[in-house]
This record gives structure tokens, sequence and C-alpha cells, in this order.
């Protein structure tokens, strides 16, 4: 989606009901940042909204700080990769082998042959997620059942956090590499997780924002 340089279009900053509007949009889609809500979009802070034309594109970008989430048209809102590295535990996610990173990087649809292979990790399909065991050191309110979270920390490598139930088409998803601490892109679903595992074949993820694309280097001051 953002494989050429932005140009930031008219910026225009939010009111406050606005504000807690998206507010409410991010919780309502991703219920496991709601606890993080405050630390990602204080509620005295000013939250700003640019339009970026030729991807018909809003970016909600925070002052002082920069961008927060962007949404296209009607779809779903995306956070951008920075709020993901602070929180890379209150996403879905799925991970990607060493061989199909550089095509992530390069903004191309992710196949699912990537995420199938024996460096790739989807879901396993619980049909419910593992019970927190006692004493496990997450204490986190909205924390993925048995999986430790936090700001800044990250289970890329971790299988525990795949023992989950399978995801649905549609679903925006975090994309770990093989390998690696933190997430290479985010993306949209083009079939669910267990139709994946069964076909092996095909396009798995539209690839929304990844690093070093136009969104990733935008600047907004």
């Amino acid at each position: 989606m953002f494989k050429k340089d932005l140009s930031p279009g008219q910026k225009s900053k939010l009111k406050s009901s606005v504000q807690r509007g998206v507010r409410n949009k991010v919780c309502d889609t991703y219920p496991l940042l709601a606890p993080h809500i405050d630390a990602i979009i204080p509620k005295k802070s000013q939250l700003d909204l640019i339009k970026i034309p030729d991807a018909r594109v809003t970016v909600y970008s925070l002052e002082g700080v920069g961008p927060l989430f962007f949404q296209h048209m009607d779809d779903a809102i995306i956070p951008h990769l920075s709020v993901v590295h602070r929180f890379p535990d209150q996403f879905p996610r799925v991970r990607v082998d060493r061989g199909a990173v550089r095509f992530v990087l390069s903004g191309a649809a992710l196949m699912v042959p990537g995420l199938t292979s024996p460096g790739g990790r989807l879901p396993k399909g619980l049909s419910t997620p593992p019970a927190q065991s006692e004493g496990s050191e997450d204490k986190t309110e909205g924390a993925v059942a048995g999986v430790p979270v936090g700001e800044g920390k990250s289970t890329a490598d971790d299988d525990r956090y795949y023992e989950q139930p399978d995801l649905p088409a549609g679903t925006v998803v975090v994309v770990e590499a093989e390998g690696k601490d933190t997430a290479c892109s985010i993306g949209v679903l083009k079939m669910g997780t267990a139709e994946m595992k069964e076909k092996k074949k095909g396009v798995g993820i539209e690839n929304g924002h990844y690093l070093g694309d136009g969104l990733w280097k935008m600047r907004v001051d």
C-alpha cells in the first residue's frame, strides 16, 4: 500500500470528542490494546488527522510523537509499526520464514507457503486459548493467555503464542520474521488460517504497512 514515498496532505487537529471516538475505535478493534490506550493516546494530548490523497488513506498522528494509526477509506483502523513494536503481544500474529522476508519488505502480498513452512507459524487452531498457569510471570490485564507481555517485550520465537484459535479472513495481523525480535509488517488476512493450513498455497496476507515503506519514512513535522 505504501511502496512509494508519501506526501502528507491536509493536516487538521481533532476535537476532543472525535479523539475519544478514535480511542474507542482502537479499543474495539484491538481489545488487548485497551489497557494501554492512555499510554498510546493520552487523554490530554493532541491527535492530528492527516490525509494522504494518493493512497486514499487517513493517518492519525500524535503531536510530538508521529503517526500512530492509519485507515484506508472505510477499512479497519491499523496501527503503525511503531505502536506494534511498543506493544508486540497485543495483536493477532503470524510468522514468516526467512525466505519470505525479502518479499515482505518489498511490499509484495504474502503467500501462504511462507507461513506454513517449517520456519513459519500460524495459530494452532485450539478451540480455546490455554489457561493462565498459576504463578505465571504475566499479570497484565488483557494479555494473551499463557504468554508474558508488556511494553517493549516480544514473543517472536515463543511458540506458546500460537496456541490460539484460528483467525478468520479479514483479521488484521502482525507479521513476525523467523529469527527476528520485532514485527516486519502488518496486514490483513486474505484467507483464514485454517484454510491456509489446508490449502498451503495462494495469497495469505495483503501487506498493508512494512518496515521501510512510505508510511514508515513519512515525517509529519
